[in-house]
């Protein structure tokens, strides 16, 4: 079986990966998205792939890059279909309640004044994100009025696309924490509470991971959330409301993990290497 790695730098999750397949004896070879040209009528080398893991820090790199290898029916974990819906909040957010897995309300405005519109309707105070975006990163909690206007205003100057759509969601007043759990395929193969006093509680933002237990709802609200997207080896973000109820907020197709495994003492990289070998057999 010939393996390759899609990535963007070697960090430490990558190593991990590397270090898995030689566990098994296999050789897995680096494709870097700084250097990969594709020639869109002829896959030459690349036809020869079994599967190609994708490890892009790019969306945009990862989503063009799949959508072309798929085309030409290379098998890829995780797929385009899978890496166009979790890499724009507002697709994710679509996929989920059409798949009726509960989600924050979510409200999606064009300009700045039904955008104050739609804030109103949710109530303050409010998250506004940009569609595409990771690390917990240029996202806004806005309390008021005032702070509304000045920050939909200071978007609509940058301009970029990232800040043309305006992605509004309520405010969950979680207790300090959220959850992420990891699922493989079919299984959700553990999880971790992010617990930080700031209400952005990403790990990239100074979260703290400690192991949370799948309860028999944590597994069932994963999974359904995986599969909504299109599955394969995706990372689910848990909101707890005070009142217990869980929520999905949001899915993630290139998941870092190098905080988990210790955590939660599963060997993450062995299951996804595991999963990417029966897709390279054909088994899935």
């Amino acid at each position: 079986m010939r393996i390759g790695m899609l990535l963007s730098r070697v960090r430490v999750e990558e190593k991990l990966l590397f270090q898995a397949f030689a566990d098994r004896g296999i050789k897995v070879d680096p494709i870097d998205d700084r250097e990969l040209v594709l020639d869109l009528h002829d896959p030459g080398e690349l036809a020869d792939y079994d599967v190609i893991l994708e490890r892009c820090i790019n969306h945009s790199r990862a989503l063009s890059a799949l959508e072309q290898l798929n085309s030409w029916g290379i098998r890829t974990v995780n797929t385009a279909h899978v890496a166009n819906i979790c890499g724009n909040k507002f697709s994710t957010t679509r996929a989920l309640i059409e798949h009726q897995v509960p989600t924050p309300r979510t409200m999606l405005a064009f300009t700045p004044e039904s955008a104050i519109r739609a804030i109103e309707t949710l109530g303050y105070p409010v998250v506004l994100k940009p569609a595409v975006g990771s690390w917990g990163r240029l996202i806004s909690k806005i309390n008021d009025r005032e702070a509304a206007e000045s920050i939909l205003e200071h978007k609509a100057i940058l301009g970029s696309y990232h800040h043309s759509i305006f992605y509004i969601q309520e405010f969950i007043d979680k207790p300090q924490r959220d959850i992420r759990t990891f699922v493989v395929g079919e299984e959700t193969i553990c999880g971790i509470y992010r617990t930080s006093e700031h209400w952005i509680t990403n790990t990239a933002r100074g979260g703290r991971a400690s192991n949370c237990p799948i309860t028999p709802e944590i597994d069932r609200l994963s999974l359904a959330a995986a599969k909504a997207v299109g599955g394969g080896v995706v990372a689910i973000d848990i909101l707890e409301r005070p009142d217990g109820e869980l929520l999905v907020n949001e899915v993630n197709y290139t998941m870092e993990f190098r905080n988990s495994i210790d955590t939660t003492g599963v060997d993450i990289p062995a299951k996804v290497v595991d999963y990417v070998l029966r897709v390279g057999r054909g088994e899935l």
